[in-house]
């Protein structure tokens, strides 16, 4: 499926007729115009140092967005350094799930910094301390709703898409900090943080390490194998008010299919999970641990191993199978077990530092 931009930057699409995925690196290209709108000065506003148990702890945020209307956005960021000499040391970006906020991770942000990585995280959009988030994913949920009800010209992308740009937007201002080495970057993410990661991270080369846990997947495959009903009960009432729209009696695939295609355009096809992978694997190959669970109904396997198995096709081909770590656990559903996430730290230290 292709896409046309209309005027602004609204990310207001039309679907065009059905074709095979562009292949990744023009995936790539069309992701990040995709998502393209104008950049604002971060305007970082610093809070307060606090030192405890050996760490620093730090909130700031910056500005990520401002609309034709005169809204913008500003990105609540947790912050956790090792303490002592100040010198430049690697980053860690850990990114939440549905319902999750900065907090949430606070204890993957000090692991982290306990190994000499800085850990960093924000709040989704319509999260945390997120401007209008409510509490757990309601608001998250109230927003993808009303983005499937606006017209295209005027709405919002909070599923996955507008924290995406936001973390684009976070690497940049990386880039830039103090005590920051901006040639080593990572990212890693639990279930919606997941997707987000192998999203922003397959097309930003600046992130050398990414993570994604419990949240590879095919969209495409779940859809076309009456998989959705996991992904789609994440977001539940958004359904809901689809399929009421459409005159369904109930969530179905066409429900999904049209809810997917507005709010996340390209997800089933071009930004698929199988289809962005592969990136990591690209000329300067960078290091990437994914872990599933084989129950897991959010991410079922059959379309995660066909993500996996594009993703070791593409490492093998540029002889990089070390940079790739792969645990698929048997018998565990959507959850992080304590073995993987000491390996996800492990794996993820090693090729920050």
């Amino acid at each position: 499926m292709r896409y046309l931009l209309v005027p602004l930057f609204s990310l207001a699409l039309a679907p065009l007729a059905s074709a095979d995925p562009l292949p990744p690196e023009k995936a790539k290209a069309a992701l990040l115009k995709l998502l393209d709108r104008p950049k604002v000065k971060p305007e970082v506003e610093e809070g307060a140092a606090k030192n405890a148990d050996d760490l620093v702890y730090q909130k700031w945020t910056f500005a990520s967005e401002k609309r034709a209307d005169g809204t913008g956005e500003r990105v609540p960021v947790l912050q956790v350094s090792p303490s002592g000499a100040n010198q430049k040391r690697p980053v860690m970006i850990v990114l939440h799930g549905t319902g999750g906020s900065t907090e949430s991770v606070r204890g993957w942000l000090e692991q982290f910094a306990r190994l000499g990585i800085v850990g960093i995280a924000i709040d989704a959009r319509y999260h945390g301390e997120r401007k209008n988030a409510g509490k757990g994913s309601s608001a998250y949920v109230a927003a993808i709703t009303k983005a499937w009800k606006a017209p295209a010209d005027t709405m919002e992308h909070p599923f996955y898409y507008d924290t995406v740009w936001d973390l684009w937007r976070l690497v940049d201002v990386l880039e830039t900090r103090a005590g920051i080495d901006p040639k080593r970057i990572g990212m890693m993410g639990i279930s919606m943080g997941g997707i987000q990661t192998w999203l922003a991270a397959a097309v930003d080369d600046r992130v050398k390490v990414a993570a994604p846990l419990i949240g590879v997947q095919s969209f495409k495959w779940s859809l076309e194998n009456d998989k959705w009903q996991g992904r789609a009960n994440t977001i539940k009432a958004a359904h809901e008010a689809a399929a009421k729209d459409l005159g369904e009696p109930a969530v179905n695939k066409k429900v999904c299919r049209a809810l997917w295609s507005k709010v996340i355009p390209g997800i089933l096809d071009d930004f698929d999970c199988p289809n962005l992978l592969p990136l990591f694997a690209g000329k300067q190959p960078r290091a990437l641990f994914i872990a599933n669970g084989d129950t897991d109904g959010n991410c079922p396997i059959e379309g995660a191993k066909i993500a996996i198995r594009a993703a070791e096709v593409a490492y093998a081909k540029v002889d990089a199978k070390d940079k790739l770590v792969v645990r698929v656990n048997a018998g565990v559903g959507h959850k992080v077990t304590d073995e993987d996430r000491k390996a996800c730290v492990e794996f993820c230290a090693k090729w920050l530092k």
